[in-house]
């Protein structure tokens, strides 16, 4: 790894529904893709190994940290650090819509999704239990990567815990679909000013990696983007499968931080402190609670 510099891609592309062999070919072939370009990062859409619909076939696809075809994958991506989707079976017959991060044979990282949708389209909290952690992993000395899934991002104060663990660059594996949650929302460009808002506000290059194609009633429209520390867009995909690259630049991101100290400035024992005050508050009604 040049010093400093990261070199980093997003590959956008469709899955068969509940299909995980032949998706497992599809990503060997995207690895080998990514290997090729030189990429020390590739990043994978939201369930990139069952398809947004994989879920109807939960017991059938879903796989414990330990499954051989996982570890296939890690040993396929061999010093490129590779993040890619699927449900995990936890202890317990406990079910995670997850997302890995393998490197040289091994799982390095692994987020299960915290913030589960269930509006509109979207009914994740019928088969998945909650994710309670939200960690980060070092790249290297510089590159510290959150990892947040979809609707994660949606809750801004995952994001927030993620820069206050340390991140210095935010991966976001999504499976977003136009109609997903209604007419009146804007989906595509929903996404287009959030990832930029976090990557400005937190001063950290930004990657967001979207599935394509139609699956049943959901027509999903790409637009994965990587973001440098300011916001601004490096690569930006179209609407088919792309392997779209950037470079990265820590130097960017020492420059973002000290215009802009968001992190610096976070004052988590207030946040801490205000917090625990609405928790004994909030949703308790007037007339029970003492003011």
């Amino acid at each position: 790894m040049s010093e400093h510099i990261l070199r980093v891609g997003a590959a956008q592309f469709a899955s068969e529904i509940g299909d995980v062999d032949t998706n497992m070919d599809r990503h060997l072939d995207w690895i080998r893709q990514g290997r090729e370009a030189g990429l020390e990062l590739l990043v994978m859409p939201e369930l990139s190994l069952t398809g947004h619909y994989g879920p109807e076939r939960l017991l059938d696809v879903a796989m414990r940290r330990s499954d051989p075809r996982l570890k296939r994958l890690a040993d396929a991506a061999g010093d490129m650090a590779v993040v890619l989707g699927f449900i995990e079976e936890g202890a317990a017959a406990q079910f995670y819509n997850a997302s890995a991060l393998v490197q040289n044979g091994k799982m390095r990282h692994l987020h299960r999704k915290v913030n589960l949708p269930t509006y509109g389209k979207l009914e994740e909290g019928k088969y998945y239990a909650s994710g309670r952690f939200v960690e980060t992993y070092n790249l290297d000395d510089d590159w510290c990567a959150g990892l947040l899934i979809c609707a994660d991002i949606w809750n801004p104060a995952l994001a927030h815990l993620s820069f206050l663990h340390g991140a210095t660059l935010l991966m976001c594996p999504v499976s977003s679909g136009v109609e997903a949650v209604g007419i009146d929302f804007d989906n595509p460009a929903g996404w287009a000013l959030t990832m930029r808002f976090y990557s400005m506000m937190y001063g950290a290059p930004s990657i967001m990696v979207n599935r394509t194609g139609i699956e049943r009633d959901l027509t999903f429209w790409g637009g994965s983007r990587i973001l440098d520390p300011f916001g601004r867009e490096l690569a930006v995909a179209g609407s088919e499968e792309e392997l779209i690259t950037a470079e990265l630049d820590f130097n960017e991101v020492r420059r973002a931080r000290h215009l802009l100290p968001t992190v610096r400035d976070s004052n988590i024992s207030l946040v801490l402190r205000e917090t625990d005050r609405l928790i004994t508050k909030l949703g308790v009604p007037d007339f029970v609670r003492e003011d």
